[in-house]
């Protein structure tokens, strides 16, 4: 295969995932996350469900797309082993995907096997939900810096370049940091939906709420803060430099985002609009990773 197809069937592999992430997002946001029962891989103990229920179709679905999205990413490795040398930047971030799409798969096993799942409000899921969103980060990264590489982009310089490399690498540490708060406040908006705005924000500040209710108001302001940090480091970055393209993509999604998660707030988060503020954290989050790449490379494909 040569480079340029495999950056191609690299962003198309991003593309995939995304839509695995959003019917992921979908079977939580619909309850289904118990359709298939507490097993795994199988689905009520069949390879497939017969006469599945609604959640049951749902979540099953989500794993038959989720395996695929294994396969696709495993073949895009095999491929940048045969089509890159031993030490291209494009293969090492193949390979970091392979891995970090494995993480995500026994992320999600385990949510199954431990009934972390429907309404389960324990500590352990609220743990589990932003390391999940952060590996899906990871993987999302690590496929985009492949369908960068393999397409003529430079690798990031980090090596030598710590001045220039730190604040992107604090500023996708924030951006992260802001992801994970957030799986946390989608998970307590969907057990516990507030019928209008006071009552929403009477349990964020109530002393007596649960747990997952007050953590909602560490999302907003660490949003808030990375969208600050991550526009300003934005604007300093000189027009001429490689990546600036990409670095208005990246302004750009962050105003969208910024606008989306108001509208959230205000309306109570409904299901089609969570659906596309994580869809637009996805996408501001691989802009972030390759416009940063871009930046602190060689030059822009």
């Amino acid at each position: 295969m040569s480079p340029l197809r495999l950056a191609r069937f690299a962003w198309a592999v991003v593309g995939f995932n995304l839509l695995v992430i959003l019917w992921g997002a979908w079977v939580r946001l619909s309850g289904s996350g118990a359709g298939c029962g507490s097993h795994w891989p199988l689905c009520d103990g069949e390879v497939i469900p017969k006469a599945p229920s609604v959640e049951k179709a749902i979540e099953f679905t989500h794993r038959a797309t989720s395996g695929l999205a294994l396969v696709a990413v495993a073949a895009l490795a095999l491929f940048a082993v045969r089509t890159f040398a031993r030490g291209h930047a494009a293969r090492r971030a193949a390979g970091w995907s392979l891995a970090f799409v494995v993480i995500e798969a026994l992320l999600g096993a385990g949510l199954v096997l431990f009934e972390l799942v429907a309404q389960d409000d324990s500590v352990a899921r609220a743990v589990v939900m932003p390391l999940h969103l952060v590996n899906t980060f990871l993987l999302l990264g690590a496929l985009a810096l492949t369908a960068h590489c393999a397409g003529g982009g430079s690798p990031p310089a980090i090596r030598g370049n710590g001045r220039a490399a730190l604040p992107w690498l604090a500023t996708l540490a924030l951006l992260a940091l802001s992801g994970a708060s957030g799986a946390v406040a989608a998970l307590g908006n969907t057990l516990f939906p507030a019928r209008s705005l006071t009552e929403a924000l009477a349990q964020d500040f109530s002393t007596t709420t649960r747990l997952l209710l007050r953590l909602r108001l560490a999302h907003p302001v660490l949003a808030v803060a990375a969208a600050v940090v991550l526009l300003l480091l934005v604007a300093r970055a000189a027009e001429s430099r490689p990546g600036a393209r990409w670095r208005r993509a990246t302004g750009a999604l962050v105003l969208a985002q910024l606008v989306l998660g108001v509208t959230n707030v205000a309306l109570l988060a409904p299901v089609p609009l969570q659906l596309a503020h994580l869809l637009i954290a996805d996408l501001l989050w691989i802009v972030t990773v390759v416009a940063g790449a871009a930046t602190l490379g060689a030059n822009d494909p």
